[in-house]
């Protein structure tokens, strides 16, 4: 039975996930969920809500609160530049494009500048669009019978790439002083979690350009914008941590933006876990190895880093998960342990690339989805302990009988009725027992971990020895009374009927006799009656006495195979409490 319990529980959990938001692509990403050691996640949309509001400027030296922008002389054209170099917008309310651009267009509504008149009124006549690289973006308009390139991105780079700078009484160079103030003011917003952007412009004679032509700018100004983090990525967070799972941030952002939203979900407790892709450049795979255990933030990366950090973790032993959008990751998805896409935003070829794919891009989602892989291997494993520890009971049960020089208590029928019915319905319905929360209290397993372990192995045989040993009493009642025909009768309906009440041992590893969920499972209760019934009847019903091979039970012997069925419950219950006192 176990081939096919194994695949009705796996996919019994991929209908769960998919409930919840996960959908899985490739079934063994079930149980390789249920391993991983390590989440390497993007923040922005996943971590955070993607949904970029800009809550100040800082333009000519000075700074102002988004609702005062118009105060600033020049806020006007840094507002009408930032909507100019712009591909999103907003129709019947819709948001469309990237979150960071679409914050730019609610500030232009807010302020009363419209996209759609101003790019009629200013037509976009050439572009150089946005590569993660650059960190930039270009494009060019005709202003005023003029011809201006007008570029948007990271802030060290667009200070890095401008002559001059755009004041509040006019333009004056760009100094070393002015290069300061800049980056101080930057590193403050991204101190608070802000998200920062600059835009810079300069005159240009022709409407081709190139990255080239990326050079020579005014610097205009900066906008700091915020993605809030998701309320539940702090209690996801954390319940990754109290599982034994690493949260590692990969991002483009600023490292000190970085930083400082990984404080505040708990990923981060001190600035030294943050680094910045440049810092892994340089590292020779075997130095990036022992460098990543202590990292919990990237910033600036690469795609390419985000492949050699997931490397890095994978070679110490780990199972990894990766989250990615882009086409850029999907490289890094494929050689993460379990890739997961985004299903909002992510590329189709990130969602080819990945093992799973989230229908809300939430992180918590994925922490969900680690403890329904967790809760399904729990299950595969509960399954197989009550398939094993049954079937050495039967062993136990027959070497007994070849040693003991006394008849084979049991028939090939038996052992056929037992196989189809008593084995298997119980075995699936342990598979699809009730998720529960505790399975996050434990730490991943290892990768090279075997099933049969130790512990469980000393499961398998004890509670084998049990159910063995109640059923040799039933054949030595029978056989010394009325003879085989008896004992076999009544070590068969022992040993069915045990392996019925067995399944209640299996649910857990500790004691949970009278405890609440002890008859939570409502598969294993109609398993329970099936096989409870057709046992009753064929040691009952006469007509069938032929068939399995088995003679009529008074009441009394009826009773005692019911008895000594029962008994394994206390007895494995005492053996799990002595066993759980002493771990």
């Amino acid at each position: 039975a176990l081939s096919s319990i194994v695949t009705i529980v796996l996919a019994f959990g991929t209908q769960k996930m998919a409930r919840e938001h996960a959908v899985i692509r490739k079934l063994q990403a079930v149980e390789g969920l249920g391993s991983v050691s390590v989440i390497c996640s993007d923040k922005t949309g996943t971590l955070t809500k993607n949904e970029m509001t800009i809550e100040q400027y800082y333009i000519g030296g000075e700074t102002f609160a988004a609702e005062n922008l118009l105060e600033c002389p020049k806020g006007e054209r840094f507002l009408k530049y930032s909507l100019l170099c712009n591909d999103a917008s907003i129709q019947d309310g819709v948001e469309i494009g990237d979150p960071t651009e679409t914050a730019f267009v609610k500030a232009g509504e807010q302020n009363g500048i419209y996209t759609g008149p101003l790019r009629e009124g200013t037509p976009r006549i050439g572009e150089v669009p946005f590569d993660s690289d650059r960190k930039l973006m270009s494009t060019v308009h005709e202003i005023d019978g003029k011809q201006y390139i007008i570029t948007k991105g990271a802030v060290d780079v667009l200070v890095g790439r401008s002559l001059m700078i755009e004041t509040v009484s006019g333009t004056e160079p760009m100094t070393e002083t002015w290069r300061n103030k800049i980056f101080d003011k930057n590193m403050a917003f991204a101190g608070e979690g802000l998200r920062v952007l600059a835009v810079g412009y300069r005159e240009i004679d022709r409407a081709q350009i190139g990255t080239e032509d990326e050079k020579d700018y005014i610097f205009l100004g900066m906008a700091a914008m915020m993605d809030p983090p998701r309320e539940e990525s702090k209690a996801a967070v954390a319940e990754c941590i109290r599982a034994g799972i690493k949260p590692v941030m990969i991002t483009g952002d600023h490292k000190v933006t970085a930083a400082a939203i990984a404080k505040r979900i708990g990923i981060l407790k001190d600035e030294s876990e943050a680094c910045e892709g440049a810092d892994i450049e340089t590292m020779s795979d075997a130095e990036l190895k022992d460098f990543v255990e202590h990292i919990s933030v990237y910033a600036r990366v690469s795609p390419e880093h985000k492949i050699r950090i997931v490397k890095a973790w994978q070679e110490k032993g780990n199972i990894v998960s990766m989250t990615g959008d882009g086409v850029n990751d999907a490289p890094a998805l494929k050689q993460a342990d379990v890739g997961v896409a985004m299903g909002i935003t992510g590329t189709e070829v990130a969602k080819d690339a990945a093992s799973m794919v989230l229908t809300d891009d939430n992180f918590a989602t994925i922490v969900k989805a680690v403890e329904n892989g967790r809760n399904v291997y729990r299950n595969i494993k509960s399954s197989i302990q009550f398939l094993l520890s049954g079937n050495f009971g039967a062993i136990l049960a027959v070497l007994y009988a070849s040693i003991a020089g006394l008849p084979v208590p049991f028939a090939p029928v038996h052992l056929l009725f037992i196989n189809l019915l008593t084995d298997s319905l119980p075995a699936i319905a342990l598979g699809l027992e009730p998720h529960r929360k505790d399975v996050m209290d434990e730490k991943p397993r290892q990768k090279d971990e075997s099933i049969l372990t130790r512990d469980f192995l000393a499961k398998i045989v004890t509670e084998g020895l049990s159910i063995g040993v109640m059923t040799m009493i039933a054949f030595m009642i029978g056989y010394t009374s009325e003879g085989a025909l008896l004992g076999s009768t009544m070590a068969f309906g022992t040993l069915c009927t045990s392996r019925l009440f067995h399944g209640y041992n299996c649910k857990a590893d500790r004691p949970v006799l009278f405890k609440k969920g002890f008859f939570n499972n409502i598969y294993l209760q109609g398993a329970f009656l099936i096989g409870f019934v057709l046992i009753t009847g064929v040691l009952t019903i006469p007509a069938l006495h032929g068939i399995f091979s088995v003679t009529t039970l008074n009441i009394t012997q009826l009773f005692t195979v019911y008895g000594l069925a029962i008994l394994n419950i206390p007895v494995i219950q005492c053996l799990k409490a002595i066993r759980f006192k002493l771990r």
